[in-house]
């Protein structure tokens, strides 16, 4: 565990290439920023993750991973990894996706993020990308300490 709640972190989930990876994804997820005292972020955060990932796996043959890190005072990046070092489509602007059965994943992520983005990646000989993205934060936001679990109370 990090000394202070303002240093930084990264966590990294290797998934197979598995529909379910989506569900595990997202509430691991939900589990890292619970415990980094992050809640308020998690609602917009696993909308991202979910796209990201959802893509890496429907869209791809080969092995995926979610990457998220902290650095404060106030941004995260969440990411997906996949097998593929094809570009992704360029996104639909979002008011256009609506309509469409598919293609709307990084039309989300494109309106949901700050920034976004992605690059090649080559390592040990393997191939593929990696797209991230910071979610739009309307102030920094500072880590609180997580609420310990409690028994409901009884009278």
């Amino acid at each position: 565990m990090p000394q202070s709640e303002n240093e930084p972190w990264e966590y990294s989930l290797h998934i197979p290439n598995d529909l379910r990876a989506v569900t595990i994804s997202r509430r691991t997820l939900r589990l890292i920023l619970t415990m980094h005292g992050l809640i308020g972020l998690v609602d917009v955060a696993e909308l991202l993750a979910t796209e990201l990932v959802a893509n890496a796996v429907t869209h791809t043959q080969g092995p995926a991973a979610l990457r998220v890190r902290w650095a404060p005072p106030g941004t995260l990046r969440i990411g997906a990894w996949d097998a593929d070092p094809e570009p992704p489509e360029p996104p639909t602007l979002f008011e256009q996706a609506g309509e469409l059965e598919t293609g709307r994943g990084l039309a989300m992520v494109r309106a949901c993020a700050d920034v976004w983005g992605w690059h090649p990646l080559s390592r040990h000989g393997n191939r593929g990308k990696f797209i991230w993205c910071e979610p739009a934060l309307t102030r920094p936001v500072a880590p609180q300490p997580p609420t310990p679990l409690t028994a409901p109370q009884t009278r």
